[in-house]
């Protein structure tokens, strides 16, 4: 009768490890008495030291030992009996090469970035998955294909960070079984075609002078509405015109020196020559 596999957790590997039968312990006990008899030299080949980033994975008779992983430390590895697998639980940075991805709104690019993550069950990363970090890597540039096809062009440009979260919840859901947890998912960079590139700053260069037309049209309509209420102010008050203008002659004469030549204007010879007059 075929057994159904169930993937070892790090809530349930407890409840598979299965004992090894009479022959397999009548095997360990000799291996103990080999060790005995041939001690102290066999402690040399039984003794491993495992170090403080690492944890031992330890299969007695093609089974993992119930618990955990070992480490770290000094640990007893029987001879002809035991084995071991070392597992490495710091962060590891792997980069995802360029993926040609097609976005939503059909537009080819090329998109790569860099995943973070580390091993937190050594148990899991063994028992479950052939190869650990080529499986992450891998998942990790499916997903990335996955999530970014679901996005704009003008999303992927603008939205990085939201991007990069998605993959990195939708990556780390997919590995928990393997005993991988992702730190951190980034999008290093976004290719897009040349002709697109030209496309989009001919845009950015059309929206950059119509906005720089409509600042400009705002000033003029700002000033038409100053002048105007110069004009009014100017109009109340008929001694303001003259001084306006002779404040603009002595402004025009200021700038070079020579020697100006302009015509009096007939209202202020007028009143010139009545003060004349009157004295």
């Amino acid at each position: 009768m075929a057994t159904k596999y169930h993937p070892v957790t790090s809530e349930t590997q407890d409840l598979v490890f299965e004992g090894i039968g009479v022959c397999g312990w009548i095997l360990v006990s000799l291996s103990f008495l080999l060790v005995l008899i041939t001690f102290p030299i066999s402690i040399w080949a039984c003794i491993k030291v495992v170090r403080e980033y690492e944890r031992a994975v330890v299969f007695r008779l093609g089974r993992i030992l119930p618990k955990k992983a070992k480490g770290p430390g000094m640990i007893l590895v029987l001879p002809c009996t035991d084995t071991f697998i070392k597992v490495d639980l710091r962060t590891v940075t792997c980069k995802i090469p360029p993926q040609e991805i097609l976005t939503r709104d059909a537009v080819t690019a090329q998109v790569d970035g860099v995943v973070h993550y580390r091993i937190h069950s050594a148990v899991c990363a063994v028992a479950n998955v052939t190869d650990v970090h080529s499986a992450t890597l891998l998942l990790a540039q499916t997903t990335l294909r996955n999530v970014l096809g679901t996005q704009s062009l003008a999303q992927l440009l603008a939205g990085r960070e939201e991007i990069a979260h998605s993959v990195q919840a939708t990556l780390g859901s997919a590995t928990e079984q393997w005993g991988v947890k992702v730190g951190r998912v980034e999008i290093k960079d976004i290719r897009i075609p040349v002709a697109m590139q030209r496309a989009m700053a001919a845009e950015a260069e059309a929206a950059r002078e119509t906005k720089a037309k409509v600042v400009a049209a705002e000033g003029e309509m700002n000033a038409s509405k100053a002048l105007q209420k110069a004009s009014m102010v100017l109009s109340e008050s008929p001694a303001a015109l003259p001084l306006r203008y002779l404040q603009t002659l002595t402004a025009v004469a200021a700038q070079n020196n020579s020697t100006i030549v302009f015509p009096l204007p007939i209202n202020m010879s007028g009143g010139l020559g009545q003060k004349s007059t009157g004295g």
